[in-house]
């Protein structure tokens, strides 16, 4: 399966356009944002889980990137309100599960076998933000592939700074826009290689899920445990 799979094309999927998809697991969905595999796959994707729905154990040897977006996610005992993101390295493995239902963002397979950090932050701490470049930003992730952070941007702030190597992004309150498009909340979007001067916040300002760096050179068709 090959969704936005051309990584040298600009690619947008806004919340109008989302189409959930049952997983293997009952009581889960899922949007795919992008996709290069079958069900065992390196993806990205917005997942929905009902209350009291559950996965089996079992690992990720390509590592698992997760932004809770609503509700409660759950790793056995572990429990990650919105707003917790969660970075299991390679070869980690967890029984993901949620009591009260959640939705999440999550990317598979997309992190170099080298990495092994773990990584839990809860970005609803304010003593996990500071002001940069004229706007709030909370570091989640940071190494010479990409970087990663929460960036609160004010009416007609650039979403990105100067020009990237590639982007990534998920739109979590307010807008983007660019020109007569507007990127209401729920919108994600990748940038290939360039600078995006037009692509600014809304009249309310955006917070927004950013990632920046040479992420996408790593994609490539593999085979993961969803």
């Amino acid at each position: 399966m090959l969704i936005n799979a051309d990584f040298s094309q600009r690619a947008t999927v806004t919340p109008s356009r989302h189409q959930w998809a049952p997983s293997p697991q009952p009581g889960v969905e899922r949007v795919m944002l992008d996709r290069l595999g079958g069900e065992k796959a390196r993806a990205t994707s917005i997942v929905r889980y009902a209350p009291g729905a559950h996965f089996p154990c079992h690992q990720h040897p390509g590592g698992e990137e997760i932004l809770v977006l609503s509700g409660t996610f759950s790793e056995g005992d572990a429990h990650y309100p919105a707003g917790w993101y969660i970075r299991n390295p390679p070869g980690s493995s967890h029984q993901p599960a949620s009591q009260e239902g959640a939705v999440i963002f999550v990317k598979l397979w997309q992190m170099p076998q080298r990495e092994r950090q773990s990584v839990r932050i809860n970005t609803r701490d304010k003593a996990r933000w500071v002001v940069r470049d004229g706007r709030e930003s909370c570091l989640l992730f940071f190494d010479q592939v990409e970087h990663v952070s929460i960036e609160r941007i004010p009416e007609g702030g650039r979403a990105c700074l100067g020009p990237v190597e590639g982007a990534e992004m998920l739109i979590l309150e307010g807008s983007l826009q660019e020109g007569a498009q507007a990127y209401p909340r729920g919108s994600w979007m990748r940038l290939p290689p360039g600078e995006y001067r037009d692509l600014v916040a809304g009249n309310t300002g955006a917070s927004v899920y950013l990632k920046t760096g040479r992420f996408f050179a790593q994609a490539a068709q593999r085979d993961v445990a969803c």
